[in-house]
């Protein structure tokens, strides 16, 4: 485990370690000087980093997303720290552990995984468990769901968030409908599990959470429904009806117009 974290430095105090660059550009002082602004991170955190001098050389080679090795003073500035750099250059991959820059669940993966196909199996409609069991034992949905944020910074932004979110969900589906029986608990179990499949796809997160050339331009309702109503396609006999209430479901579970949901009827899935 790298050390110092960036949650660390709270104190002056001179350091050598590695970071994540989020960001970088060339500024002016005030004076027109030019410096190399950085914004560094790890799974703690990001910091704001300043290289004033001789940083021509780390301006043209280091990029965003690369991993950095820096040495640099911490000082405190409008009561908090930043870095003054003195040198700076990319890591070698044997450098770099990557637990140390993504914040991942403190949950067992493994058995919120089983959890999850757990609630997946108890859904008596046919035609709802077998749409949810064959997308979730696809192998490399597996694969993904395991690993996936739930976002980029609002909720769960973390690897296994997704599961984590999702799971969470499905426990409240069910309270929900034992309260009100009235409920259809398959279909809400349904929406649970399926209602970020889009994440999968619009999340990127090898190096640092961000979103995908699809997740910018389609956004995760957009891909969720696609990848959903070829999984129903592929069910030979798949109900038409049902068909329909599924991807109102997803299209509709952010509540509100403003958050990309049009005709919202289950507006309590994140």
């Amino acid at each position: 485990m790298k050390t110092p974290l960036v949650s660390d430095l709270n104190s002056e105090q001179n350091i050598t370690t590695f970071f994540l660059v989020c960001e970088k550009e060339i500024r002016n002082t005030r004076e027109g000087k030019p410096y190399l602004r950085l914004e560094l991170g790890d799974r703690s955190g990001t910091i704001e980093a300043r290289m004033w001098e001789q940083f021509e050389a780390a301006a043209k080679g280091i990029n965003r997303d690369d991993f950095v090795k820096v040495q640099a003073r911490v000082e405190m500035y409008r009561s908090r720290p930043q870095l003054s750099v003195m040198q700076v250059r990319l890591a070698k991959p044997e450098e770099i552990d990557l637990a140390d820059f993504l914040p991942q669940t403190k949950a067992d993966v493994a058995k919120l995984y089983a959890e999850l196909l757990e609630y997946a199996t108890s859904i008596s409609n046919s035609w709802l468990k077998k749409l949810v069991t064959g997308i979730l034992s696809d192998p490399d949905i597996a694969a993904k769901y395991k690993r996936a944020p739930a976002a980029k910074v609002m909720h769960h932004a973390y690897l296994g968030g997704l599961l984590e979110h999702v799971v969470s969900l499905c426990g409240l589906a069910k309270a929900v409908a034992a309260h009100y029986p009235e409920l259809d608990v398959d279909l809400l179990l349904t929406a649970a599990m399926l209602h970020d499949v889009g994440k999968l796809d619009e999340l990127g997160y090898e190096r640092a959470i961000g979103y995908t050339v699809e997740g910018h331009l389609l956004g995760h309702i957009v891909l969720e429904v696609q990848t959903i109503a070829k999984a129903m396609d592929a069910i030979e006999g798949f109900p038409p009806n049902l068909k329909t209430v599924i991807q109102h479901m997803l299209i509709s579970h952010h509540g509100e117009y403003e958050h990309d949901s049009r005709g919202a009827r289950f507006p309590f899935f994140g």
